[in-house]
């Protein structure tokens, strides 16, 4: 069947329906990952996008149960060049059709994903849809809902709705304030002897003290950081207790604003697996997984909070601040990313050390 991807600036690209049927729309995005598409699909940091992928094939080693990174897609749609029928590898359980079908996910496939992507980066991430019912009858009507289309309320309709333990028992506790939380943040953490209490993203500092904890980690998540109003003015009560606190993508966001800095939007966003990150702490570049379309703006952090310790090695943007006032660092991109590269696991150990230093234990 006949699909077709219409973007808000009236571009049409026809190609084959991928997964369900019907019309989807949202902000088209592209991901450069040659591989982790189970883990980029499933990952809530994609709430309102229609995920490109730039690399052609994709579905070559199929999909299964073990590496979703949560309990659903939360992607709006699916775009790639060519999706592989016949996938090998003895871990594969369905293809990445039948998975889309099964999620209800509309996608597209045959689509010149090298032109789409060229037209992102010259326009920058712009609404589409995904339909396998266009007509020239109701293309109007349809762009007129592309161009209304907006992402709110991101981490509200993302996160969980009650708590629950990893780990019970491990040496150190940790809350986890999931604004949008990747399962493997948890795993990293548990196998580094953690007991990880994973709460709503909404959680109070009062309800955070109660667990008795030793530190605190805060999560990725979709959407505008500067709309979660509440968040954070709650971080400022969190940071106030003294905990360490390691803050990933969105964390690292709130946590800046709630520190008094500006976020803005980037034209394109960094995602995929192959971002390049220096460390200026350790004069070292790392090789960093990443998926956002916000950044700190760096220059705005009040210097009497903390600094900035990586940048982009390519745009220069922020990609981590280490404060001074708060007993907290945070980096842009994801240390626990499953899909690789592992450069920046260290970050995790630091996060262990820290809290092994608030206990006295060295």
């Amino acid at each position: 069947m006949k699909a077709y991807l219409l973007l808000a600036d009236g571009t049409l690209f026809e190609g084959k329906s991928l997964g369900a049927q019907g019309t989807t729309i949202g902000e088209v995005v592209f991901s450069t990952g040659m591989v982790g598409f189970e883990e980029t699909l499933t990952d809530p940091s994609y709430y309102g996008q229609i995920i490109t992928q730039t690399y052609p094939l994709i579905g070559n080693y199929g999909m299964n149960s073990e590496d979703k990174e949560s309990k659903k897609i939360w992607a709006k749609g699916y775009i790639v060049r060519e999706s592989c029928q016949y996938p090998s590898n003895f871990r594969c359980e369905e293809t990445l059709d039948a998975f889309l079908k099964k999620e209800n996910i509309v996608g597209i496939e045959g689509v010149d994903t090298r032109r789409l992507t060229r037209i992102l980066r010259s326009h920058g991430v712009m609404n589409g849809a995904v339909t396998t019912e266009y007509s020239e009858e109701n293309r109007e009507a349809l762009l007129e809902q592309i161009r209304a289309y907006s992402i709110v309320d991101a981490v509200k309709a993302v996160t969980c709705t009650e708590s629950s333990v990893s780990g019970e028992g491990n040496k150190y506790k940790v809350a986890l304030l999931d604004f949008g939380c990747k399962n493997n943040i948890v795993r990293c953490l548990v196998k580094r002897d953690c007991e990880v209490t994973v709460l709503p993203g909404f959680a109070t500092a009062e309800q955070i003290s109660a667990l008795g904890v030793d530190g605190v980690m805060l999560s990725n998540g979709p959407g505008d950081p500067a709309e979660n109003t509440e968040i954070i003015e709650n971080l400022k009560s969190i940071m106030a207790l003294g905990l360490p606190v390691f803050g990933i993508c969105l964390g690292h966001q709130l946590s800046a604003l709630a520190a008094g800095a500006k976020t803005g939007k980037l034209k394109f966003g960094h995602r995929g697996a192959n971002q390049p990150v220096t460390d200026l702490l350790h004069d070292r570049t790392l090789i960093t997984s990443q998926n956002h379309g916000y950044a700190v703006l760096g220059e705005t952090l009040p210097a009497e909070m903390g600094a900035v310790s990586h940048v982009n090695a390519n745009d220069k943007t922020c990609e981590g601040v280490r404060y001074t006032a708060w007993n907290c660092f945070t980096v842009q991109f994801h240390p626990e990313a499953s899909g690789g590269p592992k450069d920046a696991e260290y970050l995790f150990d630091e996060f262990i050390s820290r809290m092994a230093a608030k206990k006295g234990e060295c």
